[in-house]
C-alpha cells in the first residue's frame, strides 16, 4: 500500500485564507528571507504538496517516488512592497539516504511563463522555472517523479525537502520588488522548519 501525505507549505507571513479542508493538512513552514537594497524582507507563498511512494519495498529493486505541488498564487505585496514578478526559481528535493538515483522527469505545471526543467545536482533533484511570474497570479508547478534503487534490507527510505538555514536553502527565487517609484531584485532564500518526511519506504 503506497504511503500519501499532503503537505502545506507556508512562508514566514503566510495569506490570508485557508479553507477547512487544507486548515486539517499536516503544515510546515518555510522560513524565508529576502535580501534588496531596502534591507531584509519577507516573501509570503502558500502552497499544498502531496507526495506518493510505496509503503515497502525489496533491498535492491527500482521504484518511484512522486511529490506534486498544488495550484497556488503568489502575493500581489510583500509587506507594503507590491510583488512585480518572480524569476529563476529552484525547488531542491534531496535523494533520500538509503536509496540511489536513478532518473527524474516532470509532468503538468501551468502558469509559469517558461518550461520547466528538473536535473540532478550532487545528490538533489533540482526544479527549475525561470518564470516569470507575476505577482498575484495562480500558478502550478509540475510534478516531479525519482525513480531510485532501494539500498539494504531493514533501512527506511523518506522523502524530504531540502534546506536547514537561510545558508542552506531549499526553495530560492528571485522577486522583483516595487516601492513608490522604485523598483529592485531581491534573492530570496527559504528553508522549511520544520521538515517532516513526505513518503516513508521500508526495505524489507
Amino acid at each position: 500500500m503506497a504511503t500519501y501525505r499532503s503537505l502545506v507549505v507556508l512562508a514566514v507571513f503566510p495569506l490570508t485564507v485557508a479553507s477547512t479542508a487544507q486548515a486539517a493538512q499536516p503544515v510546515a513552514s518555510y522560513a524565508c528571507r529576502a535580501n534588496s537594497s531596502y534591507g531584509q524582507r519577507t516573501l509570503s507563498l502558500r502552497q499544498g504538496m502531496d507526495a506518493k511512494a510505496p509503503a515497502t519495498v525489496r533491498p535492491n529493486s527500482r521504484f518511484t517516488i512522486a511529490v506534486d505541488p498544488q495550484p497556488g498564487t503568489l502575493p500581489g505585496e510583500v509587506k507594503g512592497f507590491k510583488l512585480k514578478e518572480v524569476r529563476d526559481l529552484a525547488l531542491r528535493v534531496p535523494v533520500p539516504a538509503n536509496s540511489s538515483y536513478l532518473s527524474a522527469r516532470l509532468t503538468g505545471g501551468s502558469g509559469l511563463n517558461s518550461t520547466p526543467s528538473v536535473q540532478l545536482e550532487g545528490n538533489e533533484v533540482v526544479i527549475k522555472v525561470a518564470g516569470p511570474i507575476p505577482g498575484g497570479a495562480n500558478y502550478e508547478l509540475p510534478t516531479l517523479a525519482v525513480r531510485l534503487k532501494s539500498g539494504r534490507r531493514g533501512a527506511v527510505v523518506e522523502t524530504k525537502l531540502k534546506g536547514t538555514s537561510y545558508d542552506d536553502p531549499g526553495l530560492t527565487l528571485q522577486a522583483k520588488l516595487k516601492w513608490k517609484f522604485l523598483t529592485t531584485t531581491a534573492p530570496v532564500a527559504c528553508y522549511p522548519n520544520p521538515n517532516p518526511a513526505l513518503t516513508s519506504t521500508r526495505i524489507q
